[in-house]
């Protein structure tokens, strides 16, 4: 069996040697234990998997370490007075399937579960059923495919559920459902005035959002009163759950809820888990809880992939009878039904994946190439890229260093030529976000910085810029740290 090699830092050190202070013990195993709990964290897991490493032999900072088996193992950290199973206060909980939490995370996970869960269970019975049917053959037209619309599909679930996720790749449209989710929403309350949040864990990600929203508000098939109570601001989680000054804590909270009947988050798979427990307990019972996002990429920087685990990669969406049913007399169309147990599959009916693309056909090269990459076939994603089958995949081998100058030099004077020469900065942002360079690392010759030089001095040759001003005109401006007074955020 291979070595299982952990390099811990000192946070994890001296973590790991408090817990033991606090134990009063002086305990290696518990110790080796502890500094691993932390550095699983630190690389954005919320608990460590003792089945992971029971009965093996692991290597901790280059020095060999036998863990006994779980059962063992189990009654080692049992007797540990700084670790519980979640009924009392303690730094540490082991639960009942052998993970071991800090008690934050374990309250994280165990809270937004909870929340979760009774959204899921709760089903909206009042439904106009008429009048939904005829809503969404005016928003969801109907296709030439014989295959099920599943934004329609994602559609009817967000009406008939207090929590759904709505996921899906670049270009299925993910967006454009939601705008007519809400449009549904508001038909059916009959513009009774409902509040709604619209957020995403970035700014700029909520700039994206309110962009595409503000784009295609104006061409909705329903009346003008509708698209007036669809939001035009878009915030970002932290301004949504009001950032307190110095401090962890946010203005709305489990004591104090938003007002918001329904709160939708987009790119929900860059949230971590902290803030998406913080964001479900400030929810008042009967919101509603939209999430939107790619369950295959942009996971949380920090510990917890909450939209990854709820609806991970290749994971089987689940609808019962009573949906299908229900779908079929509001669409004429047929969705696959099953009834699986709902202990065990506790968010049937509400996760959808959409899985028409309208960026790109089903057949093309990117669509294959993105299908070897979500199964972690690189082999075979490497040879789609290089073959030249498809015609919308071009592979152009990498310059070498020295090179690098005078390749980029064409496609960098007219990719940013244009806004450069703009009149007025409005003109020159939106000339700017029609082309970007794409760099797998920061630094380097291929990194970010090492690409940012050649793109100055390019420019500057040209006279296109003058790189001796720092503050030259047009240089783009990335905001770092949030400024509440000016009103100027990151992203």
């Amino acid at each position: 069996m291979t070595d299982m090699i952990y390099e811990l830092n000192a946070l994890d050190r001296n973590f790991a040697d408090f817990i033991v202070r606090e134990s009063g013990q002086t305990d290696a195993l518990f110790r080796h234990i502890v500094g691993l709990l932390s550095n699983a964290v630190a690389h954005g897991h919320i608990c460590l998997n003792l089945a992971d490493i029971a009965g093996r032999e692991i290597i901790i900072d280059g020095n060999k370490v036998s863990v006994p088996e779980l059962k063992e193992l189990h009654r080692h950290l049992s007797k540990m007075p700084t670790v519980s199973s979640g009924g009392e206060f303690r730094p540490l909980v082991m639960d009942g399937k052998e993970r071991l939490y800090l008690y934050r995370y374990w309250k994280y996970e165990h809270d937004l579960a909870r929340i979760i869960l009774d959204k899921a269970s709760s089903t909206d019975e009042t439904l106009d059923k008429k009048n939904l049917s005829e809503e969404l053959n005016r928003l969801f037209p109907e296709g030439d495919d014989k295959a099920p619309d599943w934004q329609k599909v994602a559609a009817v679930a967000a009406l008939r559920k207090k929590f759904v996720i709505v996921s899906g790749g670049p270009g299925t449209g993910k967006t454009s459902t939601v705008i007519k989710i809400l449009a549904l929403l508001l038909e059916q309350h009959d513009n009774a005035g409902l509040k709604i949040a619209l957020a995403a864990p970035t700014g700029k990600a909520a700039m994206r959002l309110k962009e595409s929203i503000t784009a295609m508000k104006d061409h909705l098939d329903c009346n003008d009163s509708i698209k007036k109570q669809i939001p035009g601001e878009v915030s970002t989680i932290h301004r949504l759950l009001g950032t307190i000054s110095g401090s962890t804590r946010f203005r709305y909270s489990g004591k104090n809820l938003m007002p918001y009947d329904i709160v939708i988050i987009d790119e929900a798979s860059m949230v971590a888990l902290p803030l998406m427990a913080k964001l479900a307990l400030a929810l008042k019972q009967d919101s509603r809880l939209i999430l939107i996002g790619d369950r295959d990429q942009l996971a949380s920087v920090e510990a917890g992939a909450v939209l990854g685990d709820m609806c991970g990669g290749g994971r089987e969406e689940f609808f019962s009878p009573d949906f299908g049913k229900l779908f079929t007399d509001l669409t004429g169309s047929k969705i696959p039904a099953s009834a699986p147990d709902k202990q065990k599959y506790p968010l049937t009916d509400c996760l959808v994946v959409l899985k028409k693309n309208y960026r790109f056909h089903a057949e093309s090269g990117i669509a294959a190439a993105g299908r070897f990459v979500n199964d972690g076939n690189g082999a075979d994603a490497l040879s789609t890229l290089k073959d030249g089958k498809f015609p919308d995949i071009a592979w152009q081998e990498t310059p070498r260093p020295n090179a690098l100058k005078n390749a980029l030099t064409k496609p960098v004077i007219e990719g940013y030529g244009a806004y450069l020469s703009a009149e007025n900065a409005a003109d020159a942002l939106k000339l700017y976000d029609a082309f970007r360079i794409l760099c797998a690392l920061n630094q380097g010759p291929y990194g970010v910085e090492g690409i940012n030089v050649l793109v100055e001095q390019i420019l500057s040759e040209r006279g296109l810029i003058n790189p001796q001003q720092r503050w030259y005109k047009g240089r783009p401006v990335l905001i770092t740290v949030n400024d509440y007074n000016m009103k100027l955020f990151n992203g």
